[in-house]
């Protein structure tokens, strides 16, 4: 049962996914309508899933379910990676890699294969107050506090 984003409480879990590239405004639309789909029909042992969605910087795709309603199932977290995996066929891209770093290079988000990354740190091409995009978090509210932060704060520090 999708909702709206907002309204999830804020430990309700979260996965976030990155693309290898920018998505066009038509493709994120059609993801948009895709994604509001599956939540609709995603279900955990025949209860619906009170869930949500957040698209950010035509390049991340956020879902988000409230476990305190229903908890998510190894069924239905399957059921949403082959909806991702879905995804990255129809539009040729790689949203399951969490082997590449994404930041923000003034107002452009770039996306990096961590050893890329890593090369970039030595080079001082990017430092520790790069703002990086730490997609491990695994609530609304960690997402809200430590998504976008700079390297320092987040697992990338290891690098520095």
């Amino acid at each position: 049962m999708y909702v709206p984003f907002e309204n999830l409480p804020e430990d309700s879990r979260i996965w976030i996914y990155q693309s290898n590239r920018k998505f066009s405004d038509a493709e994120f639309a059609e993801i948009e309508t895709s994604l509001k789909s599956f939540l609709e029909q995603w279900a955990a042992h025949g209860t619906s899933l009170e869930s949500s969605y957040l698209l950010k910087y035509n390049r991340f795709i956020i879902i988000a379910v409230n476990q305190e309603v229903q908890a998510a199932t190894g069924c239905s977290i399957d059921a949403s990676v082959e909806f991702i995996q879905a995804l990255e066929q129809k539009y040729t891209v790689d949203l399951l890699d969490k082997m590449n770093v994404t930041f923000k290079l003034g107002e452009h988000i770039a996306h990096k294969t961590l050893i890329d990354f890593k090369k970039m740190v030595k080079d001082k091409a990017v430092t520790e107050n790069t703002v990086v995009f730490n997609n491990l978090v695994n609530t609304i509210e960690e997402f809200n506090e430590s998504w976008e932060v700079t390297a320092m704060d987040s697992w990338h520090s290891r690098f520095f």
